[in-house]
């Protein structure tokens, strides 16, 4: 005997029944969806937060800016000792600029930028090893940027010649104070003091400070200034390719290129943009270093200041 066929539902009944089905699994989607899941407790959301805190503050410190503090009066008065800066790390971030929205671009002459140490291949004898605030590859270093690469460099008395050229600089007369061991602060960590005697000479963009006796021996018997370790047996020297010739504004009162040689582009960190916070070391201390002094010792004229 044959076998009855099986019955098979109409077509459009089907369809209904799939639909049906369909929209009833959505339904149940949207309703796990719309159940709130286990609560968050208060100090979860506290990790949370400083995780995403902590992760951005690295990726801007490694990338963008870096904040660094002035121990040495090698660029005084444009930046003082005790000055806190941001640097600007991006700017100068290796490779040419590709797009030129970006605030990127090259370094300049007469950019302050901060660099690590390179070391006296000079005297190699100067660098000591155990000497924790000086480190060949550590220690930041704040300068001026006086000679690009490929530069012509000569030292005539208080005059930078560059390429043939005196470099454009606003020279002043100012006083390096020793420290007066009857005071309580401690004056040779004080800012300069300027004087009118040689009275101030050019109209640069920026002010260079040389001593009264530095100031009338360069305007008169250029062999009385001291002969830099890097020029010796030489009129002039060039910049090499990829490195830079560094000055500090305070001539007579700073280590830079003059003495240990030039810096390596990839030294540099990047340009000291503004003085977020300046305490003044040479101040006395009131006993309570976390409140009264910070108050009082502040120089709250400086913070905010852009450096240039």
């Amino acid at each position: 005997m044959e076998e009855p066929p099986l019955e098979t539902p109409p077509a459009g009944k089907a369809s209904r029944k799939g639909a049906a089905e369909s929209e009833a699994a959505r339904a149940a989607e949207a309703t796990r969806a719309q159940q709130p899941g286990p609560p968050r407790s208060v100090w979860r959301e506290y990790f949370e937060s400083l995780v995403v805190t902590a992760i951005m503050a690295l990726f801007g410190m490694t990338f963008v800016v870096q904040a660094v503090k002035v121990p040495t009066g090698s660029m005084q008065n444009t930046i003082t000792i005790g000055d806190h800066l941001l640097v600007n790390k991006f700017i100068f971030a290796p490779g040419s600029p590709s797009l030129p929205f970006l605030p990127q671009r090259e370094i300049r002459r007469g950019d302050i930028v901060v660099f690590k140490y390179p070391g006296n291949p000079i005297e190699p004898w100067m660098d000591r090893p155990n000497d924790p605030g000086n480190k060949q590859y550590v220690t930041n270093y704040v300068k001026r940027v006086i000679g690009l690469p490929g530069d012509r460099i000569e030292l005539r008395g208080t005059s930078v010649i560059v390429n043939g050229q005196p470099l454009q600089e606003r020279v002043i007369t100012a006083i390096n104070h020793p420290n007066d061991p009857s005071t309580e602060g401690n004056e040779e960590l004080a800012p300069l003091t300027m004087e009118d005697d040689p009275p101030p000479q050019g109209e640069g963009a920026y002010t260079v400070a040389y001593s009264p006796a530095s100031r009338l021996a360069g305007e008169g018997d250029h062999r009385s200034l001291p002969i830099f370790q890097l020029f010796k047996g030489q009129k002039a020297i060039v910049v090499p390719a990829d490195s830079y010739f560094m000055m500090g504004d305070n001539r007579d009162n700073s280590l830079d290129s003059r003495y240990w040689g030039f810096v390596p582009r990839d030294l540099i960190i990047g340009r000291a943009l503004f003085v977020y916070w300046s305490y003044d070391e040479s101040a006395p201390s009131g006993g309570f270093p976390y409140i009264q002094d910070f108050i009082r010792n502040t120089r709250w004229s400086r913070t905010g200041t852009m450096i240039k």
